[in-house]
This record gives structure tokens, sequence and C-alpha cells, in this order.
């Protein structure tokens, strides 16, 4: 490729989803003179509070998303969620819309089957063993090959909805079940994953940016994060995770294999940046998952990078230079709601800043026990120090109701420390 793909600014971007990532990457294009059109299902989430413009609608309807499409008339489409109608954005894209990082690689990423199938054949990857299941009898037959305990997962799902570990064949029933409510989609599918046995997860925020000195697309890597999860999804990030140079080489090969893959299904672009996730144990490596685009554990990187996460896929999918470099170690923990609430105040955000982290509230409507409100940041002589500064801050925060809601609970019962 020599033809540069710089996008001209200030650039009008369509983002498809306005979650808190969103709300992140929103502020990073609009530095760089952007105007952004933030969308999603419901109004007032947190990238509309900063969008220059706001659209709420059905993003998996393709005539609304047709509409939006032909509306805005963008010259970049970034999609933040996998609740979209894929197909749509693959027919625009030949139409010349430009998709990031390209129409394959959202549909691809979005669904755990086709992003497991095109990974596991390439020579550089490794995966747990795994099958797809259409039922609880196809799951329960799937567990000859996975052995267990196995992780029954929706193929169309985000941060641990619909997934269930099981230690018996007897589960398969309920894990069909629980698959089937928590899918972001109904794809029909499940797929069944060998439980392995990890000393860490990380996630290596994987770039692939234009180089004007060599006229190429380059792929680069920020420095590994660790992460843990409760219930599948992330309650703090550590950068950077303490892994063995084998691994860390092992899965920057993956990395590059899985991304390199994606350009080349969608035509050998596929600029931005790609959260791309392993099970690391001493020197080996298995590839999980990928997401392409700033991904929820990425957030640390706000306390730990001169440019974060959002910076990076801000400026490469404008086609601008990138630095991935490590500033300082640094952590996140969550804040997540107690319970559903009308409307939600804080306390001890103060306190909270007082011992050492920043703060970042997304201000996202409390509709649900667990729903992930505010990550607290923090940098520190090395990750362990910052962990205990970032997990004693979010502890510190209070959500209740405003105004006469119920004595304050706390809000990270989730961050069982280690």
């Amino acid at each position: 490729m020599s033809a540069s793909p710089r996008v001209p600014l200030p650039a009008r971007v369509l983002l498809l989803g306005s979650g808190e990532l969103g709300k992140e990457l929103t502020i990073s294009l609009q530095r760089l003179g952007c105007h952004v059109v933030a969308a999603d299902s419901y109004p007032g989430a947190p990238a509309m509070q900063v969008a220059d413009e706001q659209r709420v609608l059905d993003m998996t309807d393709p005539r609304a998303l047709d509409a939006l499409l032909e509306e805005c008339r963008a010259d970049l489409v970034v999609p933040e969620v996998e609740a979209i109608a894929t197909d749509r954005l693959a027919r625009a894209e030949e139409e010349g819309l430009r998709v990031v990082p390209n129409a394959f690689a959202v549909r691809a990423t979005m669904d755990r089957q086709l992003i497991r199938s095109l990974a596991a054949p390439l020579d550089a990857v490794r995966t747990s063993a795994f099958r797809f299941a259409s039922g609880a009898d196809e799951i329960r037959a799937a567990l000859e090959v996975t052995g267990l305990p196995a992780f029954v997962k929706p193929t169309m799902s985000s941060s641990g909805h619909g997934q269930t570990r099981i230690d018996s064949a007897d589960e398969a029933e309920r894990a069909w079940e629980r698959a089937v409510r928590g899918a972001r989609a109904d794809t029909g599918r499940v797929i069944v994953e060998e439980g392995v046995d990890f000393d860490c997860e990380i996630t290596l925020l994987t770039v692939r940016s234009w180089d004007e000195e060599t006229r190429r697309i380059r792929t680069s890597f920020c420095e590994p994060i660790g992460h843990r999860q409760k219930d599948g999804d992330y309650v703090e990030s550590w950068q950077p995770a303490d892994v063995s140079p084998a691994a860390l080489d092992a899965c920057r090969r993956m990395a590059r294999a899985v991304t390199d893959a994606l350009a080349d299904g969608g035509g050998g672009s596929a600029l931005g940046l790609f959260g791309v996730e392993f099970f690391v144990a001493g020197d080996d490596a298995w590839f999980s998952e990928l997401s392409p685009r700033p991904h929820d554990t990425g957030m640390v990187t706000l306390a730990t990078q001169r440019l974060s996460e959002f910076d990076l896929h801000a400026r490469a999918i404008l086609g601008l230079p990138v630095d991935t470099s490590l500033s300082r170690p640094g952590a996140s923990a969550v804040v997540k709601a107690p319970r559903p609430v009308e409307r939600a105040v804080y306390e001890g955000v103060g306190e909270a800043m007082a011992s050492g982290a920043d703060v970042r509230i997304f201000n996202k409507p409390v509709t649900r026990t667990g729903r992930r409100l505010a990550v607290c940041l923090a940098d520190g002589e090395d990750a362990q120090a910052a962990r205990r500064t970032a997990r004693g801050a979010a502890s510190l925060i209070r959500v209740i109701e405003d105004p006469r809601g119920d004595a304050a609970a706390p809000a990270v019962a989730s961050l069982d420390h280690d």
C-alpha cells in the first residue's frame, strides 16, 4: 500500500455506540478537530454528552442504520458496540463508505464463531479447545472435546453477559438458557471453550497505523495489560502486566497474525487499535478474543501512557503518527451499581481523589445492578502499588439515590481483593 490513508481534518465521524469508551474516543477525536455524531439506542449515553451531535436509534434495524448512514455522510464510521446491522455496514463500505477498521473486521470480531474460526487455523495462533453448539445436547457433546471445566458463551455478547462456567454435563441446559438470555443478538449458537489453567489474563493493545516514512502500515504494541474479571466482566486492570518475554513474544505474534487476517479479509487496510485478549501460563499463551476498538481494560492507559488507547485509536484511524510507549505503571478499578436507582448521586469522590486516584464518572442511567458507572485510575512506582491505590479509591465511592434514596451501599463489592 503506497497511497496515504490520511483523512483530511477536520473529519466528520459517526460513532455507532456511545458508552464510556466512546466518550473518551469522542474527546480524543475532537482534540484533533473532528466533528463527532454519537449514536446509541438510548438518549443521554456517555458519548452523547460530549459529542457535537446525537442520534437515538436501534442500530440492529437495517433500515434505521441505512437512514443514519445516508443522513450523516461521515468520513469515518466507527463502531463501538456489537449490536449493529453489520451486513448494512458491509454494503455501505462497498459503496465507498470508510468503516473502522473495516466492515469485515467489525462483523468477524462481533461474532465469536467468526473470529475463532478465522484465528484458530492461523499457524501463529494457539487457542484453547472449543466447539460451537446449537442447544444443550450439542453442548454436552462438545464437552467430550473441551473437557471440564468449560465455559459456555453466546457467540455475540460482551462484558461476560450470558457466560457460564460448567463443571458437569448436567449444567448444559442452564448454560444454554443463560447464553440465550444474555446474547446481544440471537445467533442460535454458543461457543463451548476448554477451561485453561492460566496464571493471568492480559489485553495486548495492538495498533495498526500509517508510517509516512516507509509508506506502509505498521503494527505496534502497548505494554501488556493485566486484568481481573468477575462473572466475565472486568473489575480491575493494571499495566504493565508481569509476563515472561517468551509469552509476550508469542502474544505479539498471535496479535499480528489475527489483525493481519482481519485486514486481508477487508481489503488490506484496517487502521486502528485492537484489544486482543490472551490467557498466559508461564511461557505459554492462548488467544482468547479480540475487539476492533479501544478495550475496557485499556482505560488504565489514561494513567499510564502519554497517548491513551483513545488517542491512539483516533490518530491511527485518521492516518496520523502514534506512540505506544509506557510513561508510568498504573491501574484501574471500576465502580459498579449496587442496585438500580432512578437518579444516581456519587459520594466519596473527594476522598477517593485525596487517596491519590483520578475518578472518571460515566454518567450512565443506573438501570441494573452491577452496571459499570465509573473508574478509578492511579499510577505508582509499580503496578502493584497502583492497584492498591485504585482499589482503595474505588472502595470509597458510594452510589445512592437522589435526593431521598436508601442508605448508601458500597458500589464495589465485586472488588474482592487478591
